[in-house]
């Protein structure tokens, strides 16, 4: 007997490891010390150390049952992005600068390629969010997960001047809420969009004309990055008064993390348009609209909360980053929660 026999191929490990060096290797940022396969990561500060009060954020998550969507049509690259957006958004709501990302992947059987092509997503990720991927780990669970399954979890840090932290504290009545489009369902929900949906191989390839795509594919669109949008806005001279990424809880849950006590978020349904995909979900599994915005992002990934006076200049950053922007309601006095008209 020995450890292969037992369903852990060190060998498949080692390759894996190789292949996945390349897609690492790219990442790389100026301030990681050492290089690949240590025991653990390294980053220097030292570039940080003009701020004021130097302040580490930090975001964990995983990619959920969307993964799989993934195992059904033998996709796995997309996820690794997901991943690193689920954590590198929230760093980014707290005014942060992500620095760096870790990625913990169990599996039932160690595939060197798929490994290596799940780690391509993170890097890819981690390029978007300009994060450094330094170090991970690929745990080999035979009899835990199925020979064909995985899950996938993910860890970023990053630093802002605590002066500059997003807090919500000084939103006030009249301020504006600007929403940023998102790319789709993101990583949110899957337990309700597989109860609604035929999760088959070829129920997935089914192309929808209002969809422009395969509901599979629509599916899988990778979560959207927003570091770079919210980094504009900041260089443009916008104090962000708050901000909320549209995770699970959707906008009643997710809204009112960014609100003091004293003011309501006010969300105008008709300032944007709901994405089809929200509209068939809604359709198909017989939804109501209270449960859809109490799930979903409905096409809206990122809420920033701003002063009147800097609305125009926040759409046009976000525009320059390459996203889109628009106003989707206000900040009035009331109890604290949120309203949808």
């Amino acid at each position: 007997m020995d450890y292969k026999k037992a369903g852990v191929d060190i060998e498949a490990g080692y390759k894996a490891v190789e292949l996945m060096k390349k897609h690492v290797q790219g990442t790389m940022r100026e301030e990681v010390l050492g290089g690949i396969g240590g025991f653990s990561g390294a980053f220097s500060l030292e570039k940080f150390k003009g701020m004021e009060k130097p302040t580490l954020v930090s975001g964990t998550d995983g990619v959920g049952t969307k993964l799989k969507l993934a195992f059904l049509l033998n996709q796995h690259h997309t996820i690794g992005i997901d991943c690193v957006a689920m954590c590198v958004n929230d760093i980014a709501c707290a005014g942060g600068e992500p620095l760096f990302f870790l990625d913990y992947i169990a599996c039932g059987r160690n595939e060197p390629e798929k490994i290596a092509t799940i780690v391509s997503g993170v890097a890819e990720g981690c390029k978007m969010a300009g994060a450094a991927l330094i170090g991970g780990e690929t745990a080999e669970m035979p009899g835990f997960y199925p020979v064909d399954e995985y899950d996938l979890a993910g860890f970023a840090v990053g630093i802002v001047d605590e002066k500059e932290l997003i807090t919500g504290k000084n939103l006030k009545p009249g301020d504006i809420l600007i929403g940023i489009h998102s790319s789709g369902v993101h990583s949110n929900g899957y337990s309700l969009v597989r109860k609604v949906f035929t999760m088959t191989e070829t129920s997935l390839n089914i192309y929808y004309d209002s969809l422009g795509t395969t509901l599979g594919e629509a599916l899988l669109t990778p979560t959207k990055i927003y570091v770079k949008a919210l980094k504009s806005v900041k260089e443009a001279g916008v104090t962000i008064k708050g901000c909320s990424h549209i995770t699970g809880g959707g906008f009643y849950e997710n809204i009112p993390r960014m609100l003091p006590d004293g003011v309501r978020a006010v969300v105008e349904k008709r300032s944007y348009q709901v994405p089809p995909i929200f509209q068939m979900l809604s359709k198909d599994g017989d939804i109501k609209e209270e449960m859809m915005y109490n799930t979903f992002n409905m096409g809206v990934g990122m809420v920033l909360g701003v002063a009147d006076e800097d609305v125009d200049r926040t759409i046009a950053a976000v525009k320059a980053a390459g996203e889109t922007a628009f106003v989707l309601g206000q900040i009035e006095a009331g109890e604290k929660g949120v309203v949808l008209c």
